[in-house]
């Protein structure tokens, strides 16, 4: 099995610490990050490879593979090429004086705050192509981002000091986006529904192919589950075709 039947919690979990991990990260992990989180588990090789799958269609890049923004629609590119050619227009500001103006804007300063959210616009591009391929646009993306950074600036009385407004005012940003993206698509849900297809449709082929000794078709397997053979295909496909029990399987044809 790809998780333990009676810890499946836990291992959403890890599921979800590994993604947090690739978002702050670039959207990038390396297979001994994931190796470790699953440590536990004692997963043979096809078995992470299964997570590794799982992973790479959240658009989250292994070992510098698979870069997430190759997932980005082309409407999305030119949308974050006109918008940067935009925020170009906004002055640089040095790591000095970035500083003062988040001192000014924790004083209460309502100009330093309007340029602190100046300041922050470009990092709400860059967070932004963390979530891309997600379900959303990346401009409605950016639009939540820059209302979660107006809204973060007014909110600095509840930073304690200078050196936590930048983690403060990410952390808007990042919950933002994907607060957006669970209310306006089902993505991360079809993502973990679909990998527990994959598990149900790769513990039954093992099922039956210890008990045949003997690759299974598609049909078999979809006849012991009760479903049609178009959703076997599916979770075949999303695996990779890393399920080694089924007929077609790693000889080069389509199942």
């Amino acid at each position: 099995m790809l998780y333990m039947k009676n810890d499946q919690q836990a291992f959403a979990d890890a599921l979800e610490q590994l993604r947090d991990t690739a978002r702050l990260q670039d959207n990038m992990l390396t297979s001994a990050q994931i190796a470790e989180v699953f440590d536990e588990w004692q997963l043979d090789d096809a078995k992470l490879s299964l997570i590794h799958d799982y992973l790479k269609n959240s658009s989250i890049s292994i070992d510098g593979q698979n870069n997430a923004q190759d997932n980005m629609a082309d409407g999305d590119r030119g949308y974050l090429n006109m918008y940067l050619g935009e925020l170009k227009k906004i002055p640089n500001t040095s790591d000095g004086e970035t500083r003062a103006v988040i001192m000014s804007a924790l004083a209460g300063d309502n100009t330093a705050k309007d340029r602190l959210t100046e300041i922050f616009l470009p990092n709400v591009v860059e967070i932004s192509k963390l979530y891309a391929g997600q379900g959303a646009l990346v401009e409605d993306l950016i639009g939540e981002g820059n209302v979660a950074v107006a809204m973060a600036v007014n909110m600095l009385d509840c930073v304690e000091g200078v050196d936590e407004v930048e983690g403060f005012i990410g952390k808007m940003i990042m919950d933002a986006m994907e607060d957006y993206i669970n209310e306006n698509s089902d993505s991360a849900r079809a993502h973990e529904n679909v990998l527990k297809k994959v598990n149900k449709v790769n513990d039954k082929a093992k099922e039956m192919y210890d008990s045949l000794m003997r690759k299974v078709t598609v049909k078999e397997v979809a006849d012991e589950l009760g479903t049609d053979e178009e959703e076997v295909r599916a979770a075949v496909r999303f695996s990779a075709n890393h399920i080694d029990y089924i007929e077609g399987e790693g000889d080069g044809r389509q199942i």
